[in-house]
């Protein structure tokens, strides 16, 4: 079983920067994707990014392309956002998750494809 543990949500203004970080433990070998997703109140839970854990393949929600930059650090099971140029709208709770499934770019955002998730960490950005 993964655990997964989010760390680094906080309050910034617009224009900002924030890095999440996701921390793996437990049964990580087979989890070949991890990604972010953010859900705001009132709105459904939306892929935001996702990484091959065993290689260099990336995915992007439209939305922070050019913005965001997922990564990952092996060595310690952990997953980074680094998230730039923040906004308002991308204010949300921020979700890890991972999954053994492969992922491609049509179907990364689909959040039932992956099987552990964290409890999320808090993103608020004010204008």
């Amino acid at each position: 079983q993964v655990h997964l543990v989010e760390s680094g949500g906080g309050s910034v203004q617009a224009g900002g920067s924030l890095r999440l970080s996701c921390a793996a433990s437990g049964y990580t070998v087979n989890s070949d994707f991890m990604g972010w997703f953010r859900q705001a109140p009132g709105k459904e839970r939306e892929g935001v990014a996702a990484i091959y854990t065993r290689g260099s393949i990336t995915y992007y929600a439209d939305s922070v392309k050019g913005r965001f930059t997922i990564s990952q650090d092996n060595a310690k099971n952990t997953v980074y956002l680094q998230m730039n140029s923040l906004k308002p709208e991308d204010t949300a709770m921020y979700y890890c998750a991972a999954t053994s499934n492969w992922l491609s770019q049509t179907n990364w955002e689909r959040a039932q494809l992956y099987g552990a998730w964290g409890q999320g960490t808090q993103v608020t950005v004010s204008s």
